[in-house]
């Protein structure tokens, strides 16, 4: 029997943007077993709705997650307005789903970059965040934020978009097609990037499904399970279908992600071709929220739960949220399980980690 070691990887690692710790039993240069330990960010913030009255919590929600900000205090919103009854203008629905579109565009784009900065691709890193910068120019001029937006609120949005400014977007997104089309085919054409992904850490549709994997990394492996599928915001009038592949292997969850920016793109055109003129907003006054409710959202990395508890007063008595990469990390330590060592960082990025999600 081969010698086994320990090898600890993480919390601080050259590709790991947060920090994830991972303890790898290793055998010769395989890994033989993958014991994750997370616990090293605890903020507190679901503890907050005992002192933030119930409207102010979206702007603790949001800082939840930097990168898909605007998605959490959707969520929450989206919880309260059930806990209430609230039917929320279309409009506002809208422009929810544009800027929510908008988030998931620019956390791939993160990805992307991170992905190749991590197999060693500068110039292709450098690239994905240049063409971020632009959906974060967008978020700017419309939200006034590039990573903390507040523009959402329970009943609807705190700001509109003119026509004329959402035809302008829809033209700027358009625009970025042919730049997106370049960079994205280095990824899934070339032969060196291919070498790293390809085969390498395979999921079965039947293990994601088990192991209750969700987002891209489910999708990868063929599991349907795209949450935008119930029928929230603007999706039920939208034409799209969830971008599936079938290999599970690290290159298909990647040609998942990149299909899905184009795909983002196309819903956003689709928006601002329908959006319907109206209020932005209903006015909740003298309504505390009481009883339970749970929200779904498809966050850029996966399906997100949000649960809400109130007791008809001004704050909360519980806030709970589940975010993708918790429900993630058990598919992760499957992959990695006879993997080599030096395809460890490539099977940790390829569920795009999101640690200040996990733990908060």
């Amino acid at each position: 029997m081969a010698k086994r070691t320990i090898i600890p990887f993480g919390p601080q690692h050259p590709v790991l943007p947060e920090p994830i710790h991972l303890d790898l039993v290793i055998e010769d240069e395989k890994v033989v077993e993958a014991i994750p330990s997370i616990g090293f960010i605890h903020r507190g913030l679901e503890k907050l709705v005992e002192k933030n009255e119930w409207p102010e919590m979206v702007y603790v929600i949001e800082r939840v997650c930097g990168i898909c900000s605007f998605g959490h205090g959707w969520g929450y919103c989206k919880t309260i307005e059930g806990n209430l009854e609230v039917e929320v203008p279309p409009r506002a629905e809208y422009l929810r789903t544009i800027w929510h579109e908008l988030g998931r565009i620019h956390s791939h784009l993160l990805w992307l970059g991170l992905l190749a900065d991590g197999f060693g691709f500068e110039s292709l890193f450098m690239h994905s965040w240049r063409l971020r910068e632009t959906v974060l120019d967008i978020f700017e001029e419309t939200t006034g934020g590039r990573v903390i937006f507040s523009v959402c609120k329970v009943g609807g949005v705190r700001k509109d978009v003119p026509d004329e400014k959402l035809r302008e977007i829809a033209g700027i997104l358009n625009g970025m097609r042919a730049e997106l089309s370049e960079l994205t085919d280095v990824f899934l054409d070339d032969l060196s990037v291919k070498n790293r992904l390809v085969g390498v850490g395979v999921l079965s549709k039947q293990e994601a499904f088990d192991l209750g994997a969700v987002g891209p990394t489910a999708r990868g492996s063929g599991l349907n399970n795209d949450v935008r599928l119930d029928g929230h915001g603007a999706y039920p009038d939208l034409d799209f279908a969830p971008c599936l592949e079938e290999d599970g292997d690290c290159y298909a969850r990647c040609k998942v992600r990149v299909r899905e920016i184009f795909q983002s793109i196309d819903l956003i055109e689709q928006c601002v071709a329908k959006i319907p003129a109206g209020d932005i907003a209903v006015e909740i006054k003298g309504k505390h929220p009481a009883g339970e409710f749970v929200g779904r959202m498809e966050q850029p990395r996966g399906e997100a739960f949000y649960y809400s508890k109130g007791s008809g007063q001004k704050f909360l008595e519980r806030i709970r949220v589940r975010t993708p990469t918790n429900a993630n990390i058990p598919a992760l330590v499957q992959t990695l399980q006879g993997c080599d060592l030096a395809d460890v960082p490539m099977l940790v990025l390829t569920i795009d980690p999101c640690i200040s999600c996990t733990e908060r």
